[in-house]
């Protein structure tokens, strides 16, 4: 039995049996959305070839009619390719490297992209902590020459009339 992929019905279910959600989110529209369902077909048509693989036996090795059906879903899957590949011609969504690294090296994308939000939190932790030892050591400075050099007082603290001025 041969399973396939419409794309025009969007039947493929291919959510995990555990998954608490029936169903997923609709794919996005335009050339996205087609590729994002060609991608899904390319999924359904590498589990339907896997499992043909398993499931067959010598039996059907000399099957009149000449293909086998390893050769469909391996075929299947090469249009599927092919697809996904003419589509691709039409997007220019450009993916970090690394994203194809990691998946390449069995690591979650999602991974990269906390990290990469954790340490960007930390950071600009970081830079809020510098710029407020800076402003605290410029008031300590500017009241210490305002002490000692009363004269430099208009220049140390503008009156907010001025400050309306420069802008």
């Amino acid at each position: 039995m041969q399973t396939s992929y419409n794309p025009e019905s969007q039947t493929l279910s291919s959510h995990a049996p555990d998954s608490p959600r029936s169903s997923q989110s609709p794919p996005p529209s335009g050339v996205q959305g087609d590729l994002e369902l060609e991608l899904l077909g390319l999924a359904n048509a590498l589990y339907n070839l896997g499992t043909t693989v398993i499931n067959d036996s010598t039996k059907d090795r000399d099957r009149p009619g000449g293909a086998k059906l390893v050769g469909l879903g391996a075929n299947e899957v090469v249009n599927h390719l092919m697809s996904i590949d003419n589509k691709a011609q039409d997007i220019r969504t450009m993916i970090p490297f690394q994203v194809l690294s990691d998946i390449d090296n069995a690591r979650n994308p999602m991974q990269l992209t906390k990290e990469r939000l954790e340490r960007a939190a930390t950071e600009n932790q970081f830079m809020n902590g510098k710029i407020a030892a800076i402003d605290s050591y410029r008031k300590l400075l500017n009241e210490a020459l305002i002490l000692n050099f009363p004269e430099t007082a208009e220049y140390l603290h503008p009156s907010q009339d001025d400050i309306k001025m420069e802008v």
